[in-house]
């Protein structure tokens, strides 16, 4: 729901089946035993949406990088405003308690490399919000480094 929040914060009220694939766009990557007859028959827009959702999901055997780069070379409009707004998502939860600072500063990296360029490509303002977001984050985590060797010393006092 949240990346679809997104979509509707950037006032993308009319695109009905971008919309619904936001809702459900992980849906295939984690509940791969999901029917997808059971999607089609929904409305009349089910094709569309779940075409669009196939789309983003990134195959099993695929890494995240070949993944990311054939949605930024091939990718549909829609399939890269989907994957900006849900990258958006997931950069607001992207916390050190939650994950390593190695896999934060993989996940920047992607999102510069691959992210960024598909916001370029479809939206200023979300181009505007990613790379505010990845600025915030490495500022944040290198506040943090500093910060460590402080508290080290305090707990051995």
């Amino acid at each position: 729901m949240a990346t679809m929040a997104i979509l509707l914060d950037y006032k993308l009220f009319d695109d009905y089946v971008l919309l619904k694939a936001s809702v459900i766009h992980d849906l295939l990557e984690d509940v791969p035993s999901t029917n997808e007859f059971d999607i089609r028959i929904i409305d009349g827009q089910a094709d569309q949406v779940l075409e669009l959702v196939k789309e983003v999901t990134r195959p099993e055997e695929m890494s995240k990088a070949d993944y990311l780069k054939r949605i930024l070379k091939d990718g549909s409009y829609n399939a890269k405003l989907l994957k900006c707004a849900d990258r958006i998502s997931n950069l607001t939860d992207l916390h050190r308690d939650t994950h390593s600072d190695q896999k934060i500063s993989d996940y920047l990296d992607q999102t510069e490399q691959f992210v960024i360029p598909m916001a370029q490509q479809v939206n200023a303002d979300m181009l505007k919000e990613l790379t505010d977001l990845v600025n915030r984050r490495r500022q944040l985590v290198k506040i943090l480094e500093e910060c460590r060797p402080e508290e080290e010393k305090k707990q051995k006092h």
